[in-house]
This record gives structure tokens, sequence and C-alpha cells, in this order.
């Protein structure tokens, strides 16, 4: 039941590169919009549910949810200058790296050999998965939605993302909270993260916002699904699965958002897929 749980993120957060890309908008109005749909979210879920609030769980929350939203906007930056296909898979194959070690070396994860030797084939496999869906060949240059292909700008944007998706991901990990009380004040966080990028640059609010706020109802439901898994199966377990999902947003960059491949790097699409999900499936086994 855990593994299927822990799926939820997966398709949840491998659509919201495709439905923020349909929608529109700059990255920080498609931050500022996706926060504010995920607000919307934990505020239902918290009303009805009227789990327990007490400082530390306010604290870590807010705390939280501003590097939820550094990693977010940086992760919005980044497949602008690359497009969905290339960008999201190199996104994950970094904060795959980083929170995977992190739950093996911080949290203890990986107790016996066993544990060690299937776990660092996962990996492998995922890196390897993450780093095929984003290769080219060379001939072309790829073309995203603005025309404003940028490798270097974009992957400066994913390593201010996965350093704020990390300290994300291993502060809730640690800090041991509520999952159900703890995201309506990590949303909180993450609306306030997103004011600040936002009121730097353009309008607090605008039309593509407004429209953004289905990916954040999309984030919420993984989020919370990402938080109970993380109690049962561990950090490194429990987030490489919900990284899976890039192989909606790589195949869906591709033949939903129209950016462009050759027939070579579409092999090397299928060939990474491939190995995404082999990486998932030697974790599984490795809870099983």
């Amino acid at each position: 039941m855990e593994l299927l749980l822990a799926l939820v993120p997966m398709f949840a957060w491998g659509s919201i590169g495709l439905v923020s890309g349909k929608l529109g908008g700059s990255a920080n109005q498609q931050t500022m919009g996706m926060t504010v749909g995920a607000l919307i979210f934990s505020t239902v879920t918290f009303l009805i549910l009227q789990p327990t609030m007490n400082w530390t769980v306010l604290f870590v929350g807010i705390i939280t949810g501003l590097f939820w939203s550094m990693g977010q906007n940086g992760q919005f930056h980044g497949m602008k200058y690359m497009g969905v296909s290339i960008g999201l898979p190199i996104s994950t194959g970094m904060q795959l790296v980083l929170n995977t070690v992190a739950g093996a070396v911080f949290f203890h994860e990986w107790q016996k050999g066993r544990d060690f030797v299937f776990g660092s084939l996962a990996l492998a496999c995922l890196i390897l998965g993450s780093y095929l869906t984003a290769r080219q060949d060379g001939s072309e240059t790829p073309k995203t939605e603005a025309s404003m292909f940028d490798f270097q700008k974009g992957f400066k944007a994913l390593i201010y993302s996965t350093i704020g998706y990390g300290s994300y991901t291993i502060l809730i990990n640690a800090a041991h909270q509520d999952p159900w009380a703890i995201i309506l004040p990590q949303s909180v966080g993450m609306v306030l993260g997103a004011c600040l990028f936002t009121l730097r640059k353009e309008p607090l609010w605008s039309k593509a916002a407004t429209k953004n706020m289905v990916s954040g109802l999309l984030w919420g439901l993984g989020n919370i699904c990402m938080l109970l898994t993380m109690q049962k199966l561990g950090l490194a377990i429990s987030f490489s699965l919900s990284q899976m999902g890039i192989i909606i947003s790589t195949l869906g960059g591709i033949f939903i958002l129209g950016e462009h491949k050759t027939k070579k790097e579409l092999r090397y699409v299928v060939a990474g897929c491939l190995f995404v999900i082999l990486g998932g499936i030697i974790l599984g086994y490795m809870k099983a």
C-alpha cells in the first residue's frame, strides 16, 4: 500500500511542468499561481482534518515552504531556458543524487550491505536514465516554447533549484512532524517565497498566475502523499520513487508541448525512461 501511495507524486508532480507549460506565464507567475493553489489545497485539508498545530510545526512548515519556493522558482526558470523535456530530467537527476545520498548517509536508511548494493544500483539507473532523457545528439539546437535556449543559464538555475528542493526534503525528513499539520504553514511559506521572487520583477498577481493555481493543486496532492510515505519508506526511497515523474514530463514535453527532438534523441529518451523505471523497481524490491 505504501508503495502505491508513493507513486502518486510521480503522476501529480510529473504533470506540473506540462500543465504550467500549457497555461503559460513567466517563471515567477507560474511559481506564484502554483503556491496559491497549494495554499488552497492545504487550507481545505487542514479544515477537514483539523490536526494539532504547535510552534514547531509552524516554524518548520514556513522555513521548508520558503526553501521549496526557491527550488520551484529555479526549476521553472531552468525549464524556460532548456525546455521541459531537457530541464526536468536534469533537475530530477541532481535532486536524486542529493536526497538519496542524504537519506543513506545522514539518516542511516541503508543499514546492510544489501542496501548499499541495491541502493547504489538503483541510484545509478536513475541518474543514467535522467542523463539519457536530456542527452542531445549535437546536430540541432533544441527549441523551447519561448525560443530562448540557453543551457548555461538553465543549468545555473537548476543548481539553485536543487539547493532549495534538497533543503526542503532533508529538513522535512529530519523534523518528523505530522504531515497533515505541516502542509498549511508550509504552503504559507511557499506563498511568501513566491511573493519575494515576483515583487522584484513584475506585478504580484496576473491572469497567468490565476491559471497556474491548477498546478498548485497537483503539487498539494503529490506533496501530502510523499510526506506520508516518507515516514514509512524513508527519504531515499520515497523521494526517488516520486521523481519517476520525469517519464511523464519528458514524453509530455515532446508530444504535448511539441518540443523538438531528433530521431537519435528520441531513442535516448526511451532508453532513459526504461532506466528510470528499472531504478524504481529496484527501490521497491529493497523495501519488500
